[in-house]
């Protein structure tokens, strides 16, 4: 079968159809009842950004259920907790604060994309409600909604994520130490097993000490 290159909308639409009316309409400028319990629900998130010259960049978000604020019908507020220091997200939005999210409820197959303009702030008042263990976040980020939407169950049905059988084993896998360390080692010249334990203790410690 020879390969079909799709280069525009009309060709697109026309192998796969158009939306309904209603998928259409579902997409709403503020957040209403039901976004508002979803993301009082949510204790993870995906975080779409893009630089100014288009490179795009996904980051997971997690805390307890509710961390995301909702300050108004149209402004969320996101706090930034200790990562790796590459903050990949945040410099995206300086250059460019078209941004996505996409909301997850353990046990819920329906998730809500939220899309919008960010930036990076530092607002005294905001942060100090995402204390956590005495820590508080140096910065965070605001986000003007501007379309919000329910999606179907469809991706997390056919992928049973929720379902503890198809959990995998861990060990399946070396650990992430390993795997970083044999990423950016040269060909030639692979980590060493005291290096592998050093590196994979010293992330257990920033995991206990430094998720806030």
């Amino acid at each position: 079968m020879q390969e079909i290159r799709y280069i525009s909308t009309a060709q697109l639409r026309e192998a796969l159809g158009s939306p309904s009316e209603l998928a259409e309409r579902k997409a709403v400028p503020t957040l209403d009842k039901y976004s508002r319990a979803f993301i009082a629900r949510s204790p993870f998130l995906t975080l779409a950004t893009t630089d100014a010259s288009g490179r795009t960049d996904v980051s997971p978000r997690g805390d307890q259920a509710g961390f995301v604020q909702v300050l108004d019908d149209q402004t969320l507020f996101l706090p930034e907790r200790p990562g790796n220091a590459r903050y990949d997200s945040l410099l995206n939005i300086i250059e460019n604060p078209r941004v996505g999210l996409l909301f997850f409820v353990p046990g819920f197959e329906d998730t809500l994309r939220v899309n919008g303009r960010a930036e990076v702030i530092a607002n005294p008042e905001l942060l100090a409600r995402c204390e956590v263990n005495g820590r508080i976040p140096k910065v965070g980020i605001r986000i003007a909604v501007e379309e919000a939407f329910l999606h179907c169950a469809k991706a997390l049905r056919r992928s049973r994520l929720w379902d503890p059988a198809q959990h995998r084993d861990r060990a399946e896998l070396p650990s992430l130490g390993q795997m970083i360390l044999e990423q950016t080692a040269a060909r030639d010249a692979p980590p060493a097993a005291e290096t592998i334990s050093f590196v994979d203790t010293l992330i257990e410690e920033n995991y206990r000490n430094e998720l806030y």
